[in-house]
């Protein structure tokens, strides 16, 4: 069977990623690009709600960029979507009737229990059917998302407005953070989780214990996890233990200096401390001491669930993007839209 080149478009609360694999109903999809642009529109909300007029213009340009890359590199499709920082924003319909006016791509906004969804069903693939009762966390910039189950549809699919980069600018005024500040967000947190803990209870005790994202990556790697250069198929794990000791040593450091640490980008350093909270409070909550690191998420999710419903081209009518034609340097430009479908 012929692959398929697709691109995933990922407009976040921190960057605009797109990242472009080859795959085909069935395969695994092998990534053959990533690139990505720091926008941190979640810091450019105005007092108000509403996302500024200079962060709407940068994204349009992330936008316009990531389309000319997955046209040069020949994707067939692109699926492009916003998560929380343009989910919430008040003025979202205007954004992105403006990125579709300026740059021909419709963002699809995902809502965050679809997030939790999408990259639960990535998880699920990647472990398999042998994992058995999964749960999934997922630290985001804006949100936390949270599932649990046994099949590739999760019972429970949770997002709650806890992430890294939203609990550095609400509750931290200082960098680093004070010693109180530490102590009150540690003790928000745990009355924030405390309606999660109930209801995975309900649903009984998970046979693996998974987590991804950059967050999650990034406290495994200052712990003593493997190098991304060792290759997605080596194990890694956080621990309960290791993470009380690091968030020890990470809290009193400035994030200039948190950059210089291997495994932290600098687009994120500021929001290491706050993400290293908010992953103790959830494992503290769940009763949780090891978790092990998962390399697809929401991106990987995607991808999988446009190959799910296609029908064995690069044709669906899950997600339509750069059709063929464009995709392959025709010439011709194409209108280019995000619709995930449930």
């Amino acid at each position: 069977m012929p692959f398929v080149r697709l691109g995933v478009l990922d407009v976040g609360s921190n960057t605009v990623h797109l990242l472009v694999v080859d795959a085909h109903r069935g395969a695994h999809p092998t990534p053959m690009h990533s690139e990505k642009t720091v926008l941190r529109l979640a810091e450019q909300i105005t007092g108000d709600g509403e996302l500024t007029a200079a962060g709407a213009d940068e994204l349009v340009r992330a936008v316009e960029s990531a389309k000319d890359a997955a046209i040069r590199l020949g994707c067939g499709d692109v699926m492009a979507f916003a998560t929380s920082a343009v989910r919430e924003a008040r003025n979202s319909a205007d954004v992105l009737h403006t990125v579709a006016e300026k740059t021909g791509v419709q963002l699809q906004v995902l809502s965050g229990v679809d997030e939790a969804r999408l990259t639960f069903l990535a998880v699920r693939r990647w472990f398999g059917w042998s994992a058995g009762k999964l749960l999934v966390l997922d630290i985001g910039g804006g949100s936390l998302e949270v599932a649990m189950g046994i099949d590739e549809e999760p019972e429970l699919a949770e997002s709650l407005p806890l992430g890294a980069g939203r609990t550095t600018r609400t509750r931290f005024a200082h960098d680093p953070p004070t010693r109180s500040e530490l102590v009150a967000t540690s003790a928000w947190l745990e009355d924030q989780l405390s309606g999660l803990a109930k209801k995975v209870a309900r649903l009984g005790t998970p046979d693996r214990i998974v987590a991804t994202s950059k967050t999650f990556r990034s406290l495994a790697r200052l712990t003593g996890a493997a190098p991304s250069a060792s290759g997605p198929r080596v194990q890694r794990t956080l621990t309960d233990t290791a993470l009380r000791q690091l968030i020890a040593f990470i809290s009193r450091m400035p994030s200039a200096d948190l950059a210089q640490l291997e495994g932290v980008s600098a687009s994120r350093a500021h929001q290491l401390v706050a993400g290293a909270l908010v992953a103790q409070a959830t494992m503290r909550g769940l009763s949780l001491t090891e978790l092990e690191i998962c390399p697809w998420a929401l991106r990987e999710g995607v991808i999988l669930r446009r190959l799910d419903h296609s029908n064995g081209d690069d044709q669906t009518a899950v997600v339509t993007g750069w059709g063929r034609e464009t995709g392959r340097g025709a010439g011709r430009e194409s209108r280019a839209t995000g619709t995930v479908e449930r």
